[in-house]
């Protein structure tokens, strides 16, 4: 249960009347086997019902990567629980060993009457291994060929396939210039309130999935966040809840809380730093009127 009414969306916070937003609890890093209380155990008038941080409860844990405590991992059907979930470590699943295999009863077989080896029979067997071996060499010759020729017609189709679904505007992949920013954010645009991104929900879903995704190479919403100067403790902790709310959104609503009078324009400015010239050019969807103006 929230003690702040101001910050009671991010129990992770409390509200700091000298800065007049909410704040970060300073409790980074948590120990292992604590979460912080809600709202780091103040209300908004300063008041204190607990302390910052307190135990995990039964069935969740805290490894110290994270601010709040966690589920427990629950293994699914068919695996075992190799080390049962504590306060400071996950459930560690692990599949039902399999039997051993059974070894045949050599002394169960009947013996065989013994031939009398005829003399021929070496040469017999010799030319029959070469010839088996010959038409399993170009049984292989064939398969290897054939498996070539497949190959290389995947790859060209797959390059046409990626060419068709990554053709994109000249000025996505290129380096942005002043007079392109001009040309493709209007005046409008740029000078708009940040909150304005985050109320345009169809441009907003469409830098998660340009951002908040991890690629090598690719700077994405943890770059963003660094660069708003949010620590990378709290960093972590957001993608830890990824599953229930974008990281990027997280950043979005951070910014515009501590700093109401930032633009889209001062957006663009990060993501050119990034290099991320297709997330500024879905900002140039935003639909702006002039009262975001």
């Amino acid at each position: 249960m929230a003690h702040s009414v101001k910050c009671g969306g991010d129990l992770t916070t409390r509200w700091d009347k000298t800065q007049g937003r909410c704040v970060l609890c300073r409790t980074t890093p948590v120990p292992p086997g604590k979460g912080v209380t809600p709202n780091c155990g103040y209300d908004d008038d300063g008041g204190r019902h607990e302390s910052t941080t307190s135990p995990c409860k039964g069935g969740t844990f805290n490894d110290g990567k994270s601010l709040l405590c966690r589920d427990c991992t629950r293994c699914p059907a068919g695996q075992n629980a190799a080390r049962n979930c504590s306060l400071t470590a996950d459930t560690v699943c692990a599949a039902p060993r399999t039997s051993s295999p059974t070894v045949p009863d050599r002394l169960s077989e009947k013996p065989q009457p013994h031939s009398i080896p005829s003399p021929h029979l070496p040469v017999i067997w010799t030319v029959s291994s070469v010839v088996v071996v010959c038409i399993v060499l170009a049984a292989l010759g064939f398969y290897m060929r054939r498996r070539r020729g497949t190959e290389s017609v995947k790859q060209k189709t797959s390059w046409r396939t990626a060419g068709s679904f990554n053709r994109r505007p000249s000025y996505v992949n290129a380096a942005f210039r002043n007079s392109d920013v001009e040309e493709i954010l209007n005046a409008a645009i740029l000078s708009a309130p940040l909150q304005t991104v985050l109320d345009n929900l169809d441009v907003l879903e469409e830098l998660v999935i340009l951002l908040d995704p991890e690629s090598r190479g690719i700077k994405n919403t943890k770059h963003l966040a660094s660069l708003c100067s949010f620590p990378s403790t709290w960093i972590t902790y957001t993608y830890s809840m990824k599953e229930s709310k974008s990281p990027l959104r997280a950043v979005l609503e951070g910014v515009t809380s501590r700093n109401p009078d930032w633009t889209v324009d001062h957006l663009v400015r990060l993501l050119k730093q990034m290099e991320r010239n297709d997330a500024i050019a879905a900002l140039a969807k935003l639909r702006v009127t002039d009262t975001n103006i």
